[in-house]
This record gives structure tokens, sequence and C-alpha cells, in this order.
């Protein structure tokens, strides 16, 4: 029974069906399936949505519902690994914003979607991001990394804006900051001084993983 309910939880993401995604999770609580596999099972069939993306054979529409099949499920995940006190192994802490006068939210859910997927501890402060809540997200959440987005142009200087403030605050090299969005280019993060870019959410996961070098 355990495991057809981790195939069926599995096929819900795979096939953009939020609603089975969390009647399937549902019933894995109920038949006592352990939540680390139901965690296991839901981050294997984004991480698949998510190549099959990155080389081209699925759109985005397709990655969008196959993230939404995920959080729809996370939160029965999420409480049944608090009641037992279970805790999967974490490869890093990731603080993820839109930045301030932006309100652009799709890459930004996709890139945290992706790096839970992949293993980190993601922490999404929402969009409209100030650098002073960036900061205090750094703070709370004990960060390794911040990922920040900027879909338009007009918001993109205020990437600059965050890593003036790490560098103000003496802690610009205690933490790796990632930058991404419509308006942002390569030559655009080296500029400001991050630490790298991606255009796409799933190559945020590897940047991810190159800048901690795991």
């Amino acid at each position: 029974m355990a495991t057809e309910i981790i195939e069926n939880l599995k096929r819900a993401v795979i096939e953009y069906d939020g609603q089975s995604a969390a009647s399937w999770a549902q019933k894995a609580v109920e038949e006592k399936v352990e939540p680390l596999k139901m965690l296991e099972a839901l981050t294997g069939a984004i991480r698949q949505v998510g190549d099959r993306f990155g080389k081209g054979e699925l759109w985005l529409p397709d990655l969008v519902g196959a993230a939404d099949a995920m959080q729809a499920a996370m939160p029965i995940v999420e409480a049944e690994l608090g009641r037992i006190g279970a805790k999967r192994e974490s490869l890093g802490v990731v603080v993820v914003g839109t930045v301030f006068g932006d309100i652009h939210d799709i890459g930004k859910s996709m890139v945290c979607t992706l790096l839970t997927a992949g293993g980190f501890e993601v922490h999404d402060l929402g969009v409209n991001v100030r650098a002073e809540e960036f900061l205090a997200g750094i703070d709370k959440f004990k960060a390794d990394v911040i990922a920040m987005s900027a879909l338009l142009t007009m918001t993109a200087p205020e990437q600059r804006k965050v890593i003036d403030s790490l560098k103000e605050r003496g802690i610009r090299e205690k933490v790796k900051v990632m930058v991404g969005g419509g308006a942002i280019t390569a030559d655009f993060a080296r500029s400001i001084g991050a630490d790298g870019y991606d255009p796409t959410a799933p190559g945020a996961v590897n940047l991810a993983r190159k800048l901690l070098g795991k």
C-alpha cells in the first residue's frame, strides 16, 4: 500500500494535479507512510520535471503546474514532519525574494520549489522585499545564500543596494549572493558584485550547489 501511495504522489506532481497530490499526501499520513519518503517522492518528481524543462522537453507552464502540485501537498508533509520531529539533511539555507518595487512572483516561486527539491532549506521572503528585510532574513534564518529576483529593469538596481547593505553590515563575506530575473544579465551580475547568476530556475539549483561547494 505504501509503495502505491508514493507512486501516486509522484504521478500527481508529474501530471500537475494539485488536488490529487494533496489527497495522496493525506492518505500517506493516514497509512503512516514515513514523511521523509513522502518528501522524497515529491522532490524527486519535481526534479524530473525540472530536468526535462532544462532540456527543452517541457515548457514554463509545465514547471509551474508541477510546482503548484508539489506545493499543494507540502503543508501536509511538513506538518507530519513536525509532528514526529523528523528533519531531512540540508545542503544549506537560502533566503529568497523579489526585490523592492517588483511584485513578480512566478520565477522566484520556481526557484524556491526547485531549491527545496534540490535539498536546500528555503525561506521565501515574498515580493517587494526591501534591503533591510533581506538582511533581517539572513540574521533570522542563518542564511548561507540569498537569492534575489528582479524582472523589471527599473528594479534591478535594488540588487546592488542589497549587496551594498551587506558590505555596510560587514557580512558580505559570510553569505553568497545569487541574482536572476528577466532584467538581469551575467554582465550586470558581475558589475554589482554578485557571486553568481543563472537565467533559469533549474540552473539556480546547480548554482547554489556550486557556490556552497556541494
